[in-house]
């Protein structure tokens, strides 16, 4: 069971510490990795890999920050499908 959370248009430079605090507070567990993806222009984004969840589960939460204000930003929210797993 594993499963992937894009958290797009986040403000360039925020740090692991300030995204575990930010999904940590709206309800998620603590994410296992982290990997930081570089934006086209001013878009940069975060995948985070919760080794606990299922997509169902993290589909639940989704909600929760799906379209915050955060940072100064309207961020963006998303699971990731594995496939073929």
């Amino acid at each position: 069971m594993m499963a992937d959370l894009m958290i797009g248009n986040i403000e360039e430079g925020t740090s692991d510490d300030e995204i575990r605090e930010f999904v940590t507070k709206y309800g998620f567990p603590a994410f296992d990795e982290i990997k930081h993806v570089p934006g086209t222009g001013s878009r940069p984004g975060v995948l985070l890999t919760f080794n606990d969840l299922d997509e169902a589960a993290l589909r639940a939460l989704q909600p929760r920050i799906q379209n915050m204000f955060w940072k100064g930003r309207t961020i963006n929210v998303s699971i990731m499908r594995e496939y073929g797993h």
